[in-house]
């Protein structure tokens, strides 16, 4: 007790320190010690709304300090438009070594004492690829084990500032907003987050960054790994050097990590794949002038003699099949007997892409400590939307826990809203296939017989010929279409997934 008493006594002489000695850039409190752990803004707006959203702000930052969270306000004046309002949240040890516990997060209980792997004989010629040691292995790698609040003593706890990584701290700070109540309206409970975002409350939710990405953080104590980031990895200039993929574990955490992991493997090996083409296209422009299909359609005395059908049926007129001579070239560059190797290619490509994949995952499982990482432990942290709709229980056959369910009738409803949505969405795509089909029929026809009466294109009508007209303005109406129906996909999916799983 006297050393709390000391502390709040050293917090309280920290707050008289006049606040105009704090850089803005600062992610800690106005006492320098607590750390910014997430930060909800809102903009005290005097309309209708204003008196109910005042109280769903107060009784819900009232539950957060219930729930163990510190916070302090920034005046409106401290924000550069002058009207925002900036609430910022630090979770204390005690909250962080709670809920470590109950999201399972895996926490350092040794120094990985396994020896490194043998260097490659290549590395000498990938030199000039790889980034500083520091920058790839910024901390020692440890062996983990899941938190426990009965067994501190086991963990590698020398600093309880900088235990928990700010990623951790933010997942944890979240946890507690997306379930932490506001009130009851309608007689119903409401809590979480993001509803106070939908409705107006608060305007954001964010974690901070340590520092700005183009320059160090003016703390000593803080890492800057944004700026190292930036410096490293993110510039355009450092798109030939591999991906400091631990910093960015350790900086966005495990999903963004395995995103440019997998992003990283994808562009090493569709530079194989680019390679392999460029040769094939190479091929291609060398034998051109030997196609024999090329010189039959060019040579006078072949292509010249050969008299093709009108293209359309009114104003066009008949032709000889050696105006097409240079098109025939051209497309020879991409469709040649170098071209049927390519396809064979890619197909194995495939395949290997798939299972390389498949091992560089399980590696980067085990260096991360996600070998024994299960969904369902995710799924058993229900959704605090799901809970919330979900008022009947009944008792887990494995688990034997009552869990929240939806009877089958409600199950079967949105199943039946989720198929037809499907249905119809599936139909709007075959109906938009069928739409450039006659598209390409239609068109076809107009272009050949506006290039037969337009003197100006007859110059290049051996470049642009109906065909090729035809084909890239289909390509661009495809474009057109499948912009605008991922456009409607993305809310439409998460519209069904929200109904059938609310």
């Amino acid at each position: 007790q006297q050393s709390g008493r000391k502390y709040n006594l050293f917090l309280k002489r920290r707050l008289r320190i006049d606040k105009r000695h704090q850089s803005k850039d600062s992610i800690f409190f106005r006492d320098g010690v607590r750390r910014i752990d997430f930060v909800l803004s809102y903009v005290d707006d005097l309309n209708k709304e204003w008196e109910k959203k005042l109280e769903r702000r107060k009784e819900f930052e009232s539950n957060l300090q219930k729930a163990g969270l510190e916070l302090e306000t920034e005046d409106k004046k401290e924000s550069e438009d002058g009207k925002i309002f900036f609430v910022k949240i630090h979770a204390p040890w005690e909250v962080l070594i709670t809920y470590a516990e109950v999201l399972n997060i895996k926490v350092p209980i040794r120094e990985n004492d396994i020896p490194p792997m043998v260097e490659n004989p290549l590395d000498c010629v990938l030199f000039p690829l790889r980034l500083p040691e520091k920058v790839m292995h910024p901390e020692p790698d440890y062996f983990t084990a899941p938190f426990s609040k009965d067994k501190q003593e086991l963990y590698l706890i020398n600093d309880e500032s900088t235990f928990f990584s700010p990623s951790m701290r933010n997942r944890i700070v979240n946890y507690i907003l997306t379930r932490c109540p506001y009130g009851t309206e309608e007689g119903k409970k409401k809590f979480g987050i993001k509803r106070l975002l939908n409705n107006g409350t608060y305007t954001a939710a964010y974690p901070l960054h340590d520092c700005q990405y183009w320059k160090k953080a003016s703390d000593p104590n803080c890492d800057s790994e944004r700026y190292t980031l930036y410096m490293e990895w993110a510039r355009f200039l450092r798109f030939y050097k591999e991906q400091p993929l631990v910093l960015i574990r350790k900086y966005y955490g495990e999903k963004i990590g395995i995103y440019f992991a997998w992003l990283g493997f994808y562009t090493e090996m569709l530079f194989l794949a680019a390679v392999v083409g460029l040769i094939c296209f190479l091929y291609g422009l060398f034998t051109m002038d030997e196609n024999m299909s090329s010189k039959e359609i060019c040579d006078p005395a072949i292509g010249g003699e050969i008299i093709m059908c009108p293209l359309c049926d009114r104003d066009c007129e008949y032709w000889r099949l050696n105006t097409t001579c240079e098109s025939s070239q051209y497309s020879h560059l991409f469709d040649n007997v170098a071209t049927l190797f390519f396809a064979i290619f890619m197909g194995i490509w495939v395949t290997l892409f798939l299972e390389f994949w498949k091992r560089r995952q399980a590696r980067l499982k085990y260096e991360w400590d996600l070998v024994d990482f299960e969904e369902e432990q995710q799924q058993l942290q229900l959704r605090p939307e799901y809970e919330a709709k979900c008022t009947q229980k009944k008792k887990n056959p494995v688990t034997q826990e009552m869990e929240p369910y939806l009877p089958l009738t409600s199950q079967a409803v949105r199943f039946c809203i989720s198929g037809a949505t499907v249905l119809f969405w599936v139909s709007l795509i075959i109906a938009s296939m069928i739409a450039v089909i006659v598209y390409r029929l239609a068109v076809y026809a107009a272009f050949a017989s506006l290039m037969e009466n337009t003197q100006t294109l007859q110059p290049i009508s051996g470049l642009l010929t109906p065909q090729l007209a035809t084909s890239v303005t289909a390509s661009c109406l495809n474009f057109v279409i499948i912009m605008i129906l991922n456009f409607f996909y993305e809310r439409i999916a998460i519209w069904i997934t929200d109904m059938g799983k609310p």
